[in-house]
């Protein structure tokens, strides 16, 4: 039977060859550590831009007219289609005017009646002078004759007056379209009575221009007024300044405009301040109570860096890029963002021409992570849904101020 000294001198050669490969195992280096992370890097792009602040609205006829008869009488024809263009004083109705014709032919009448007496007043006048020429009648009958005369010409003057009204008064038997626009139905029909003033027939607005009116908060209002004050951008009181248009079927600002009009007084109420610009409208497809986002030049010119929106990142309250340093690190550093431009964000604090933007490979980015650096570059999107930018002409830019 084996004794266990015997065991011990068989196992103690194995055992210690396996602690030493183990040793030999554990001792040595690690596997090679992965190669750095390889994200694409860019210049920020320095360009003159324009702030441009968005307003919900709705189009709104410049002139919007209901029209009464200022004649009486019943409707002998409608002489328009319902929803025509009509231009001003195009005939819409026509009431009956056989009444009025005779109250003019009774005032051309009376005219000519007038006309007479006063025609016989001056012979008879005529005729005094040269008798008390001869004393042949006294003064008192000669001034009476005077007096006859002037009451004459009155009347003439007043039977005049009367052929005018008459004459006016058959004319507004023609019901005429006080201004140029698009109709509305007709209010009433053939044969119907309307009374002077009193009865709707239609309704007509004006189509080009039209006006699009908003209603734009106190805190821009105040940021105008101090632009205006410091000469950067003139107030939209005294200035046409300009305002695109947004359809709700658009994707785009298509129609483009002018300022026009700002209110005297902001709705205590509300806390807005009511607005409106013109906007050019010559086939009339922009209707009245149509609804619309506009966009209004907001400032004068600035530089300003722009960045692609997928360069940032949202940390908390705050917007982050990430920049890459001399040492091949990354780091993050919080910027502050202006409005679109050319298909890519505005910067206004917290970047320089010479920083290096990580704009593609950001997702797993640590701060502190050693990166390789690819260079890319920005392209600016032109065509799409933002403002359009401007080259950095002049002033040099060692020496620009920041705005025009």
């Amino acid at each position: 039977m084996p004794r266990a000294t015997d065991f011990l001198r068989t196992s103690l050669p194995a055992a210690t060859g396996l602690t030493l490969l183990l040793a030999a195992c554990s001792g040595g280096e690690g596997p090679p550590a992965p190669p750095p992370m390889q994200v694409t890097v860019a210049n920020p792009i320095e360009r003159e831009v324009r702030d441009w602040d968005e307003y919900v609205g709705r189009f709104e006829a410049i002139q919007d007219a209901e029209v009464r008869p200022q004649a009486s009488g019943q409707i002998e024809a409608v002489l328009f289609t319902d929803g025509q263009r009509v231009g001003q004083g195009q005939p819409l109705f026509r009431i009956d005017s056989r009444a009025y014709r005779a109250a003019l032919a009774q005032a051309r009448a009376q005219a000519q009646r007038a006309q007479a007496t006063l025609a016989n007043a001056r012979t008879e006048l005529q005729r005094a002078q040269t008798l008390l020429a001869a004393q042949a009648v006294s003064r008192e009958e000669f001034e009476q004759k005077q007096a006859a005369l002037r009451t004459a010409e009155a009347d003439v003057a007043a039977a005049r007056a009367q052929v005018d009204a008459a004459e006016l008064n058959l004319g507004f038997t023609t019901v005429r379209s006080p201004i140029a626009g698009r109709v509305s139905n007709r209010r009433v029909s053939r044969g119907n009575y309307v009374a002077e003033g009193q009865t709707v027939l239609t309704r007509i607005v004006s189509v080009d221009p039209i006006w699009f009116t908003f209603d734009g908060a106190e805190s821009f209002y105040l940021k105008y007024r101090r632009q205006d004050r410091d000469g950067s951008r003139g107030s939209s009181r005294d200035n046409p300044n300009p305002i695109e248009i947004q359809l709700a079927d658009e994707s785009g600002f298509n129609w483009r405009g002018r300022m026009d009009f700002v209110d005297n007084a902001i709705d205590p109420g509300s806390g807005t301040i009511r607005a409106h610009a013109v906007i050019a409208n010559p086939d009339g497809f922009l209707t009245p109570g149509m609804f619309g986002r506009a966009r209004l030049l907001g400032s004068g010119s600035y530089r300003a860096l722009l960045i692609p929106d997928e360069a940032i990142v949202t940390d908390q309250t705050r917007k982050v890029v990430w920049v890459v340093g001399q040492d091949g690190k990354v780091a993050p550093r919080p910027i502050v963002t202006g409005p679109p431009s050319d298909g890519l964000r505005v910067v206004t604090e917290g970047l320089t021409t010479q920083d290096r933007v990580v704009i593609a490979g950001l997702t797993v980015l640590q701060p502190g992570m050693p990166v390789q650096a690819k260079p890319g570059r920005i392209q600016l999107r032109p065509g799409g849904n933002a403002p359009a930018s401007r080259p950095i002409t002049a002033p040099p830019a060692a020496d620009a101020s920041g705005a025009e």
